[in-house]
C-alpha cells in the first residue's frame, strides 16, 4: 500500500474521530449539514448516478459514500483510516447500504482500477495532503475517458483564514480545533491547473455559502471559502 502521500498526523487526527463519524450531532457535524448539498451537486454535475461505477476517495466513515449508493450508484469507498474504513463497513451492515471499501490510497487504487469508474469524488480531502496534484492525478487515472471528477476544497486568501480557521475552529466551534492548516488551502485557479496538467477539463465550479443566522448552506457564485469544482476526463480521440 502506497502511503507517501499522506500525514501521519491527518491520518492520526481523523482516526481518533472514527466512532463519531455518524453523529450529526458530533465534532463532524459540518459534513452532515452539508452533506445533501454536495449530493445534489454532484448528481447534478453527472446528470444521473443510477448505475454509475462511482469512487469516492477519502470517503472517512462513509458519510458520502453511503448517500451516493442510496441514490443508485454503484460505490467503492477507499481512505487510509482503518479505523474510519472500519467504522463505514459496519455502518454499512447497520444501514443495509451497500458500498464496497479498501483501505488504500488513491495512487495505488489508480495503479489497479484505471479507467474504471464514471464518477470520481474527493470532496474535503486535498487540503489534507503533503501533495494534492498527486491526488488530482489519480483522479484523472481513475475515470474513465468522458467521466466526471468532482472536488470540494478549501480558498486560500484571508477571508477563508477567518471563516474557516478562525470563526469555525474557534469562536463557533462548527470543527474540531486543527482541522485545518492555512497554508495547505488551494486556490480555485492552482486546482484548475492541477485539472488541466492532469488532462482534466473543468466544467463547473460553485460555492458553499453558510448562513450564520439560519445555520444552514446553500449553493452559490461566492467560492472565497468553500467550493467545489468538477471536471471532465476528454473523450479518446478515434
Amino acid at each position: 500500500m502506497q502511503t507517501a502521500n499522506a500525514s501521519q498526523a491527518e491520518l492520526d487526527k481523523f482516526s481518533a474521530l472514527a466512532s463519531t463519524w455518524w453523529d450529526p450531532a458530533g465534532q463532524l457535524k459540518t459534513l452532515h449539514d452539508i452533506n445533501p448539498l454536495r449530493l445534489d451537486w454532484i448528481r447534478t454535475q453527472a446528470g444521473t448516478l443510477s448505475g454509475q461505477r462511482v469512487l469516492d476517495i477519502g470517503c472517512g466513515g462513509g458519510l458520502l459514500s453511503e448517500a451516493l449508493a442510496a441514490d443508485g450508484a454503484e460505490v467503492t469507498g477507499i481512505d487510509l483510516s482503518q479505523p474510519a474504513i472500519q467504522i463505514a463497513r459496519l455502518h454499512g451492515h447497520e444501514s443495509n447500504i451497500h458500498v464496497q471499501y479498501e483501505c488504500t490510497s488513491a495512487e495505488s487504487h489508480a495503479a489497479e482500477h484505471a479507467g474504471q469508474y464514471d464518477v470520481v469524488t474527493c470532496m474535503e480531502l486535498l487540503e489534507h495532503v503533503p501533495d494534492p496534484a498527486a491526488i488530482v492525478q489519480a483522479c484523472a487515472q481513475l475515470v474513465r475517458p468522458g467521466g466526471l471528477v468532482c472536488f470540494s476544497t478549501l480558498n486560500r486568501n484571508p477571508k477563508s483564514f477567518l471563516l474557516a480557521i478562525v470563526a469555525a475552529e474557534y469562536l463557533l466551534r462548527m470543527v474540531p480545533r486543527g482541522t485545518h492548516a492555512y497554508q495547505q488551502f488551494i486556490t480555485p485557479s492552482e486546482l484548475a491547473s492541477a485539472a488541466r496538467q492532469a488532462t482534466l477539463e473543468v466544467s463547473a465550479l460553485d460555492g458553499i455559502e453558510y448562513h450564520p443566522l439560519t445555520q444552514h448552506y446553500s449553493l452559490g457564485r461566492d467560492t472565497s471559502v468553500n467550493y467545489m469544482m468538477a471536471a471532465r476526463r476528454p473523450e479518446a480521440s478515434v
